[in-house]
């Protein structure tokens, strides 16, 4: 199994939902443990890394992310 790549500013996709109803996360530290924060309601959690890999579905590169972001604000 391939260890995935985490970089503070990728969002990802977990399987489960988060209780607010998403399933995406920013990554804020990457570590023997990982803080991420959730995207909808701005809650962070820290999970040590093997779980969090075995609950992440799709990673989003922070580049492709910031990308996105800025076609959006665009009017």
């Amino acid at each position: 199994m391939e260890i995935p790549r985490l970089r503070p500013g990728d969002v990802l996709e977990l399987k489960k939902p988060h209780p607010c109803g998403t399933k995406q996360f920013r990554v804020v530290r990457v570590g023997s443990e990982v803080r991420i924060v959730c995207c909808a309601c701005g809650r962070d959690l820290v999970l040590d890394r093997p779980k969090l890999e075995r609950a992440i579905r799709k990673i989003i590169p922070a580049e492709e992310n910031a990308k996105t972001e800025e076609r959006n604000d665009t009017p």
